[in-house]
C-alpha cells in the first residue's frame, strides 16, 4: 500500500522530443478527483527550450481561507532549478485561474496534492508547451534560442513586443534583449502600454531589483536610467537608427512584466532645422530694421521743423 506522501500512478512524465504542446489534467477531470492523492508532473525539454503552462480551468477544493502559501488545502505547487536547487516558484489553490507560467530553463515539475475531495469540484486542466521564443513576437531571434530579438524597419515600420510570456508571470533569472534597426535617418519610439516590473527604483544590485534598460549603444547607456516598479516609463526616442532595450530579472522574485508599441519614423534634418531658424530670425531683423527706417523717417522731420520755429 502507497502512503500518503508518495506519488501515485496519476504522476507523469511529460517530454518535448515526444510532443512540443499538448495538455494534461487532474485525475478524474472534469469530474472531483480523489481526496489524499499526490500527483508529480515533470516536464522536461530540450536545452533552450522553456516550458510554458497556461491552465484554463481551475477549481480546487476549499474548506476555508487559503491559507500563507497554500499550506495544507488541496493545491498545486509549480517547482523550478534555480543554480542547482529545486525551488518553489507558485503555489495555487481554491478556484482562481492562476496566471500563466513559464520555467527558467527546460525543465519545470507541477506538484499536485490533495487531501479532500467535493461532488462540486472539477480539479484543473491546463496547456502546456515547450518553447524557444519566450512567447515574444519578433521578426529575427537572434541565434535561434536565445532571448534576443531584433526589430528591422525594413520588415515591418511598427508593431508591439513584450517581455518573456506576458501577459503572465516573467520567467526568473532571464535576461532578453530587444534591438530596433532603422533606416538610416530613422528613429524608433517606444511607448510602454503596460509595465510591472519587480524592483525599487533606481532598480539596483543591492535592492534585488528585476529592471529593464535603454541604450542607444550596444553597450550601457549611462544618460537613460533603469526602470523598474509598477509606473511607466514616459515616451521614448532613440537618438540615432540603432536603440537596444534590456529586461534582466533576478531569481527572486516575478511579476507581469511589460508590453510596448515601437514605431520607426524618418528624423528631421538638423540643418534644415537650423535654416528655417536662421531664416525666421533674419526675417525679423530685416523687419525690425524696417520699421526704424520708418520711424526716423517720420520723426526726424518734425524735430527739424521744431527747431527752426524754435530759433526763430
Amino acid at each position: 500500500m502507497l502512503k500518503e506522501k508518495d506519488p501515485l500512478p496519476c504522476s507523469e512524465e511529460i517530454s518535448s522530443w515526444k510532443a512540443k504542446n499538448g495538455t494534461f489534467t487532474s485525475p478524474n477531470y472534469p469530474e472531483p478527483y480523489p481526496p489524499r492523492m499526490h500527483c508529480i508532473y515533470t516536464f522536461a525539454g530540450l536545452s533552450g527550450e522553456r516550458v510554458q503552462i497556461t491552465f484554463t480551468d481551475f477549481d480546487l477544493h476549499l474548506p476555508h481561507e487559503p491559507p500563507r502559501g497554500c499550506e495544507s488545502v488541496d493545491a498545486v505547487m509549480i517547482f523550478i532549478t534555480i543554480n542547482g536547487r529545486r525551488e518553489r516558484l507558485e503555489s495555487f489553490c481554491g478556484n482562481k485561474l492562476p496566471r500563466q507560467l513559464m520555467s527558467n530553463g527546460p525543465s519545470l515539475v507541477l506538484d499536485f496534492r490533495t487531501y479532500h475531495s467535493s461532488p462540486e469540484v472539477k480539479g484543473f486542466r491546463a496547456i502546456y508547451r515547450f518553447v524557444t521564443d519566450y512567447g515574444v513576437t519578433a521578426t529575427t531571434q537572434h541565434q535561434g534560442t536565445a532571448c534576443e530579438f531584433i526589430f528591422k524597419s525594413e520588415e515591418r515600420s511598427n508593431g508591439t513586443f513584450s517581455s518573456p510570456n506576458y501577459p503572465g508571470y516573467y520567467p526568473r533569472d532571464t535576461e532578453c534583449v530587444y534591438v530596433f534597426k532603422g533606416r538610416e535617418k530613422e528613429r524608433v519610439q517606444i511607448t510602454f502600454t503596460s509595465f510591472e516590473i519587480d524592483g525599487i527604483p533606481p532598480c539596483l544590485e543591492e535592492t534585488a531589483s528585476d529592471y529593464v534598460e535603454f541604450s542607444n549603444f550596444k553597450t550601457t547607456d549611462r544618460k537613460i536610467p533603469r526602470h523598474c516598479g509598477s509606473q511607466r516609463p514616459k515616451y521614448i526616442e532613440s537618438d540615432s537608427s540603432y536603440f537596444r532595450i534590456t529586461f534582466m530579472s533576478n531569481e527572486k522574485f516575478d511579476g507581469t512584466g511589460f508590453q510596448a508599441f515601437y514605431e520607426f519614423k524618418k528624423q528631421e534634418d538638423p540643418s534644415t532645422v537650423k535654416r528655417i531658424s536662421t531664416t525666421s530670425i533674419s526675417t525679423s531683423s530685416k523687419s525690425a530694421a524696417l520699421g526704424m527706417d520708418s520711424i526716423f523717417s517720420y520723426v526726424l522731420p518734425a524735430v527739424f521743423c521744431a527747431l527752426w520755429f524754435l530759433m526763430v
